[in-house]
């Protein structure tokens, strides 16, 4: 079987809808649990705390939604834009831009002569195409999609945030914050795995960095409804 580079997977490829599913996961759970966990502490009724999770679980998601919408959106819409002003330049100055190709590709190492022959028939072939990957780094492959990052978000925040509304849910009232506290360390490490795996990165710095911050957060906010609960 013959290979081809075409065909060659890259880790890089997933950082789109990666980085919102580990983030929606990720603030999902940490953000709904610490909730529960303050409010637990602070001694307040399952049936407030049940209620207070949902509410967190939908709000976070569409939060979470939108914001990764506007933010995406906003991306493509500046990238929309270089692009604009990008063949406004090739139509207008071609001999000028051709002269910035070549100057590109002898910085990395080619000589007159080849960078020459290299930014010529790339010119050729697609001259848009070849200046904003090689001036502005926009390609295909990295191009957003706003809705698919809105969507990613906002489910994977879910499905972060409904462990710890579960938890809150089947846990016995006197259990609830060791329980919850165990579950949300838990579901953190297996994000930080997974996200690690998928990422083709190591799987312990990822587990140990997303664990510390996840445990802060649980002794700041059990803390505050604590103090909370003294007054």
């Amino acid at each position: 079987m013959q290979y081809s580079w075409h065909n060659e997977p890259h880790f890089s490829q997933r950082n789109n809808w990666l980085r919102a599913c580990v983030l929606g996961a990720n603030d999902g759970l940490i953000s709904t649990a610490s909730l529960l966990m303050g409010l637990s502490a602070a001694m307040l009724h399952t049936q407030t705390l049940l209620l207070t999770g949902i509410a967190a679980l939908v709000s976070g998601a569409a939060s979470m939604a939108a914001g990764e919408y506007v933010s995406v959106s906003s991306q493509s819409d500046t990238e929309a834009a270089d692009l604009r002003h990008e063949k406004y330049l090739l139509d207008k100055y071609p001999d000028t831009e051709l002269q910035e190709l070549i100057d590109i590709y002898r910085q990395r190492g080619l000589n007159k002569k080849l960078a020459g022959q290299v930014a010529k028939a790339l010119t050729e072939h697609n001259a848009l195409a070849t200046h904003a990957r090689e001036e502005i780094g926009i390609t295909q492959t990295n191009q957003p999609d706003p809705l698919q990052a809105a969507l990613a978000s906002a489910i994977s925040f879910s499905c972060g945030a409904i462990v710890p509304v579960l938890t809150a849910l089947f846990s016995p009232v006197n259990w609830l914050m060791p329980i919850l506290g165990l579950s949300t360390l838990t579901g953190l490490a297996l994000l930080g795995w997974l996200s690690a795996r998928l990422g083709g990165a190591p799987a312990i710095p990822a587990i140990r960095r997303i664990l510390i911050l996840g445990t802060l957060a649980l002794l700041l906010t059990s803390g505050a409804g604590y103090l909370m609960n003294q007054f």
